[in-house]
């Protein structure tokens, strides 16, 4: 019985950690703990003196799914855009649902370059192929914002987190579905 108890118990606390750090819509990792895990990579980086990059994107006109076909057709986006960003980053990094339709990601042991080039398979992963909402298909585009930490010191997760959505939000202002990079000045601020 104590052994059936211990179970139960290891099983229940696991289901917790898991509600803690996963959204639950899209089962991505939440804000919480992506934040967490750019703290962990940015003190890494910074030790080993490698660049690593942050990359924040946002469904573009996303509001018009939900208003037109409804939030569980929303809903079921945003599960597929999920995937679809998994299956576009590499093993090792770090793909969010930072809030709404926004994401983020963090890439280590990448610099700027190859940041942009990440960013670039999530865009084409999101634009290649229509969605399926329960309600009919629906072609979406994301914008992508990408900043780099560099090994100058102490960079804090906010600095590079506003630097990404700084570059975002260019991305939006030029047209969306591009990917905009952060100067080297903007990740340091």
């Amino acid at each position: 019985r104590i052994l059936e108890l211990h179970a139960a118990l290891l099983a229940a606390r696991e289901q917790l950690r898991e509600q803690a750090t996963r959204d639950a819509l899209t089962g991505l990792w939440n804000r919480a703990a992506v934040l967490e895990a750019l703290r962990r990579e940015l003190v890494r980086s910074q030790r080993e003196h490698v660049p690593m990059c942050v990359v924040m994107a946002d469904l573009d006109h996303f509001k018009q799914i939900n208003d037109t076909r409804g939030h569980l057709a929303g809903d079921a986006v945003l599960r597929e855009v999920g995937r679809r960003m998994q299956h576009a980053i590499r093993s090792y990094d770090s793909v969010a649902r930072y809030g709404g339709e926004e994401f983020l990601c963090v890439v280590p042991r990448c610099d700027l370059r190859q940041g942009v080039q990440i960013a670039e398979r999530i865009r084409a992963a999101v634009a290649e192929q229509p969605f399926d909402t329960g309600c009919g298909s629906a072609a979406l585009t994301m914008s992508l914002g990408v900043a780099e930490a560099l090994n100058m010191g102490e960079i804090d997760e906010q600095a590079i987190v506003r630097a990404a959505d700084e570059a975002l939000y260019r991305a939006k202002q030029s047209g969306r579905n591009r990917v905009e990079a952060a100067s080297t000045c903007e990740a340091v601020a």
